[in-house]
This record gives structure tokens, C-alpha cells and sequence, in this order.
């Protein structure tokens, strides 16, 4: 009977302990220019941003050193989610559609970023986009 005890314990540890893998979807960053290709963070025009999901929650964001901004924890599902972009200079609207990732471990990754309701030009390469605001 030890043995038996002894057996599953080793099995469920060794099956506990597995090296588990997450892949995140990949970052998305936002630069915000004028007409000329200036960023509108750094010019100071800029002051204040705020993006909302769909249910009102608030998209955690984080201003990087060359004064981009990086959207946090998005992506992380199956399926569409609206998100409003507000400023002091210009609101929008956008959609992010992720899905599961298929590959040998669990995650999501992005498929789309789709920019509605308003005409700006957008630059996408690979999860970053320099947004003209005017």
C-alpha cells in the first residue's frame, strides 16, 4: 500500500511540475503625429488620453520613452472588442479581433485592429501604428 501511495504521489508531483508555456498576443503601440510626422506627446499637444473596452473598463496604458503609447493586457481573447480612444485633440473609435493561438502552448494572438468613425491615417507594422491626428 506505500508503494501504491508512493507511486501516485511521485506521479502527481512529476505531472504538477510540467513546464507550462503561455505565448501573450503581442504588444500594440500607438504613436500620435500631426500632418508633418511630429509626435504630438512630445510637441507637449498631447496632454491627455484614455482608452475605454466595450463595458466601460479602462485600458491600462503606459507612455514608453520615446513617448509612444504601449496598450496593456489586450488582445488576451476569442473574439471582437470595441475600445473609445478619448483626448484632448480627437476621439475614435477601434476594435481589436484576437483568437486562440494554435500552436504548442496556450495564448491568443491578434488578427486585426480596425480603426471606425473617423478618417485618420493609420501606418500599421506589426502591432505598431503611428496615428495622424489633426
Amino acid at each position: 500500500m506505500k508503494k501504491i501511495f508512493a507511486f501516485f504521489l511521485i506521479t502527481i508531483l512529476l505531472t504538477a511540475c510540467g513546464e507550462e508555456c503561455y505565448n501573450p498576443p503581442l504588444p500594440i503601440v500607438f504613436e500620435f503625429v500631426d500632418s508633418n510626422g511630429e509626435n504630438l506627446i512630445t510637441n507637449g499637444t498631447l496632454t491627455t488620453y484614455t482608452i475605454n473596452e466595450e463595458n466601460q473598463a479602462g485600458v491600462q496604458l503606459s507612455k514608453t520613452d520615446d513617448d509612444k503609447v504601449l496598450l496593456e493586457n489586450v488582445g488576451a481573447y476569442n473574439g471582437t472588442k470595441n475600445y473609445n480612444f478619448f483626448s484632448n485633440i480627437k476621439n475614435f473609435d477601434f476594435s481589436i479581433e484576437s483568437s486562440e493561438f494554435k500552436g504548442g502552448c496556450d495564448g491568443y494572438q491578434i488578427n486585426k485592429l480596425t480603426f471606425t468613425g473617423i478618417a485618420i491615417d493609420v501606418i500599421d507594422s506589426n502591432g505598431y501604428y503611428k496615428i495622424v491626428l489633426q
